[in-house]
């Protein structure tokens, strides 16, 4: 069962972005399983919370641009979409070490909040379906759950459709 909490201890650079903007959020704790096939799908088990409500934080490259894709669980980021989003042709998955790299988090735990470098960031307009969604809080088994209008305001997001099934 998860834990839900208003502070984690310790937290993360996400939780801390949170509370520095006084954003409401909740966050949610499980027990991460490092041989899951998808940790998006784990969260939404773990919490018990519809897939279309979680979504996991992909990094493409947009013409040597990295660009934050929020997407859901239950599908899969349109990388034609995403560049489209962003008035660009194409769009690539970019190189995981230099994601890692830029954003400071470790694949699995990427946060869309308090990245080391603010990237370009595009939320697929499904979220808008939602009065919360569920998003990495920045490490594995860790997920902080907020309107989708405060997570597009606080990352500089666009609204887009993205996301395919």
């Amino acid at each position: 069962m998860a834990k839900k909490s208003r502070k984690h201890q310790g937290g993360t650079p996400a939780t801390v972005a949170l509370t520095a903007a006084g954003t409401a959020f909740t966050v949610h704790s499980y027990d991460h399983d490092p041989a899951t096939p998808s940790y998006g799908e784990e969260a939404a088990e773990a919490l018990g919370v519809s897939p279309d409500r979680v979504f996991k934080t992909l990094v493409a490259d947009i013409d040597g641009e990295l660009t934050v894709a929020i997407v859901p669980v239950a599908g899969q980021l349109d990388l034609k979409a995403l560049a489209a989003a962003v008035g660009a042709k194409r769009a690539t998955m970019a190189d995981p070490a230099a994601v890692e790299r830029t954003t400071g988090y470790v694949r699995g735990g990427i946060s869309p909040l308090g990245q080391r470098k603010r990237l370009r960031t595009v939320l697929d307009a499904s979220a808008a379906d939602h009065p919360t969604i569920c998003v990495s809080a920045g490490r594995r088994g860790l997920e902080v759950e907020l309107p989708p209008s405060d997570l597009a305001t606080l990352t500089g997001a666009v609204l887009a459709p993205i996301g395919r099934a």
